[in-house]
Order: C-alpha cells, then structure tokens, then sequence
C-alpha cells in the first residue's frame, strides 16, 4: 500500500512537471530516462536520508552528486546559513566571508596562490579556459572523451575517429567553428597524448581532466598518466587545469591533486577548477591558479568575467561552515573507511550471486561497474550492460537505496552514513544482485 501511495504521489508530480518543464526536470539525469520508471520527487532530506513525495525513506548515495559530504542539515551548516540569511540574500558588493572562504581553500590547496569565484562548475570551468588562452595567446585545448566539464559550448564534445580528432559537438545547438580548437583524446592513453602534444603543443592553452572521472561513473587516470600530462605541458608551456569540480575536498582534504602529490612529489596543477563540496549544498564553484595567472583577470587584466551572485553571502556561509567541520582532525580516514566497507560490501554480494562486478572508490567517492575489470576509459565503460544496471538500479531503489539513476555516475558517502546504513545498504544489494543471476 505504502509502495502504492508512493508511485502516485510522484507519477502526479511528473506529470504537472512534464507541463511546465522540459522533460519534467531541470537536469536531464534526474529524469530517470536512461532506467526508466517515475524519477523521485524528494520533499526533504536528513543527515544520511531523502524522503520523497510520498513519505518514502531512501538511504541516499547521490548527495546532491557531491556536496552533501557531512550528510543532510549538518547542525553547524543549519546554523551558519540561517545566520547568514538574517543579514541577507544578496548586496552585489565583497562581503568579509567570501574573503575567509578564499583564504580556507587557499590553505587547503596550495597550488593555488589566488581564486575567483563563481557560481557553478560550468562557469568555473568556462572561465579557467578563458583566462589559460588569456595567459597563453592560444586556442586550442585537451579534453578527455568521457571527462565532463559543465555544459559550455567549447566543452561538449566527443571524440572522432583516428588520432587526435578535433571536436564535433554532442549538442544541437554549437556550431563547428565553437569547438575546432577543443581536441578529445582517450582517457588514460600515453602515446595518443604524446602524439597529440608532438602534433599540437605549441598551439595548445590548456589541457584540462577529471583526475578521477566521475561522468563515467568512477574511473581514475593512472600515475604514470598523470605524470605525463605535467611534463608535457610544462615542456610545451601549456597549463594543466584540474577540474576538481566532484573531486575537491570530496576524495581528500587537498583535493584529489594531493592524492597524484603523495606519489609524484611535488606535483601541482597550474590551475584548479573547484565546486559542489566547496558550495554545501548551495550554488557556488570556484577556478584558481598562481598568481601571475589570476592577476591577468579582470579588473587586473584583460581576461574578462563577472557574476552578479559570484561570492553570494549565504553560499558562502555555508560553504566555510562545511570546509571548517571536513577540516577536523580524522573527518576523511573515518570517511574513507565507510566509503571501503561500502564497496567492498557490494562486491562481496555481487561474488556470492556470481555477479561479475568491481569498484572502487577515494575519499568519499565511489564507483562500481557490472565487469570484471575496472575500466581505464570511456571505450571500456561503454561496454557494460545497461539493461542489467537498470535492473540492479529498481531493485536496490525498491529496497529504500538511492544510487545515481545512471550507469555513468560516481557515487557518494556522506559523514552522516552510519554502519547500520552501510550493512543495511550491503543487504538490499544482496537482494538486487540475485535478481541479476536468475536466468
């Protein structure tokens, strides 16, 4: 009966949506279109929990694909914003507290000397590829198939066929021209990204990843990856942008740039594309770099960007609230050990229904895929069986688990997941697992 209620109470819901919004969401993976059924309308949300239109309990493993890293209504978050909302919304002028939310990932990240913020990852990441063709005097850029960089024009693309293809645009409405200087290379693949370099280097702005991609569901670039993009941009003078957009603050306190550091010492970006944990919960992304980089920015430099909510006081209050409570000494070692017991839970369930499955995770990020062997790009990712995710994805949401409601997302636990929601979550898996080993 309960389950009853629920189905209408959402189905209702869509259907008014479906009216008034395109496609009935205002971001297309919330619609479930790639899983199917009726996409949850959430009304509220506590500590490891979402309720939604109809009074339903999920344990949830999305966190507002992020952000939500201390779990939902965080005492000292509830308190800074309802502060902060008190002294108002919006004054269009610098406040005192995006000052110190600055100078707190300034100290948490060091590879940066200044930050500009913003309001969103697609307007950071906008943004940072601006100022590196300000600070180069070139145009062209890498990107990597299967890295998401936010919805701007010179971002959506895919690669073509054969080495070192230029962008064709995976959007109606980006004409050609906007991305013929955008180069896609395959994740993870040295030589294509030597040849691209020997091919390109000299015309090249930037270079910008995912260090652990999180738009085809959890794939890490290797070391000796990572490596290689540093030297090869340092020798042919083009910057290196990590878009820390999922990653920052969510893998490690310094990012996942500290996690490449601890095995390439001395390994630093020149430009870090930032958001999600740094905002809370609420709107708010950031890009930075040293400072003969950032000085090039307007009123400074010639390199133009403004936001009429860049700074906003209350997603500022509640981003420093959230910085400060992850910055308390052993937050990520508890944190990292919930998101291991998670993933090695699942894969324990998926051996004994014989379920071929593997995952991996950092931080409080995770990711799992339906194969034997985690993938080391875009090419391999695409070979799961969606028609098998779907049916792992209903089971696990009809046993009160919310995962992404799409095979090509990470996953995330918060400081609020208990061990009893961690076990909890390993029995429902069990569950859905065995649907997937019927024949």
């Amino acid at each position: 009966m309960v389950m009853t209620e629920n189905i209408d109470h959402n189905g209702v819901l869509f259907e008014r949506a479906k009216r008034v919004i395109p496609g009935g969401v205002n971001s297309p993976v919330r619609a479930f279109r790639a899983v199917g059924g009726t996409p949850r309308f959430i009304r509220r949300a506590q500590g490891a929990y979402l309720w939604d239109a109809g009074g339903r309990r999920y344990t949830d493993y999305i966190g507002s694909w992020g952000p939500m890293i201390l779990g939902h209504g965080h005492p000292a978050v509830v308190q800074a914003v309802q502060q902060a909302a008190l002294e108002g919304f919006s004054f269009g002028a610098p406040t005192e507290r995006e000052v110190e939310l600055a100078e707190e990932i300034l100290r948490l990240m060091p590879s940066m000397d200044m930050v500009r913020l913003v309001s969103s990852g697609t307007e950071a990441a906008m943004s940072a590829v601006r100022l590196a063709r300000g600070a180069t005097g070139r145009s062209k850029l890498i990107k990597f198939e299967g890295c998401y960089h936010g919805h701007a024009d010179a971002l959506l693309v895919k690669a073509g066929s054969g080495l070192a293809t230029f962008g064709h645009a995976t959007s109606a409405g980006v004409p050609p021209e906007v991305v013929q200087h955008t180069l896609v290379l395959e994740y993870n693949n040295v030589e294509q990204l030597e040849q691209a370099f020997a091919l390109h280097g000299n015309d090249l702005a930037c270079l910008m990843m995912e260090p652990i991609a999180g738009n085809m569901n959890f794939v890490r670039a290797s070391v000796d990856f990572v490596k290689r993009c540093r030297e090869l941009c340092s020798q042919y003078g083009a910057l290196l942008v990590f878009d820390e957009v999922m990653t920052g603050f969510r893998v490690a306190l310094g990012g996942a740039q500290s996690v490449y550091a601890r095995q390439l010492p001395g390994f630093e970006p020149d430009m870090t594309v930032m958001g999600k944990v740094i905002g809370g919960g609420m709107p708010l992304a950031a890009f930075g770099a040293k400072r003969k980089v950032m000085e090039l920015l307007a009123p400074l430099g010639a390199v133009y960007q403004a936001g009429t909510l860049s700074g906003n006081p209350v997603a500022t209050a509640c981003g420093l609230a959230t910085l400060r409570e992850i910055g308390k000494p052993g937050f990520f070692e508890a944190l990292s050990h919930k998101t291991r017991s998670l993933v090695s839970g699942l894969s324990q369930a998926a051996r004994e229904a014989g379920v071929a499955f593997c995952g991996d995770s950092e931080g409080g990020m995770f990711g799992f895929f339906l194969l034997e062997k985690l993938p080391q790009n875009y090419a391999t990712v695409m070979r799961t069986d969606g028609a098998r995710f779907n049916t792992l994805f209903h089971g696990l949401l009809e046993r009160g688990v919310y995962i992404a409601p799409a095979l090509y997302e990470a996953g995330f636990v918060s400081a609020a997941h208990t061990d009893a929601d961690i076990a909890a979550t390993v029995a429902a898996a069990r569950e859905a697992f065995a649907l997937l080993s019927r024949p």
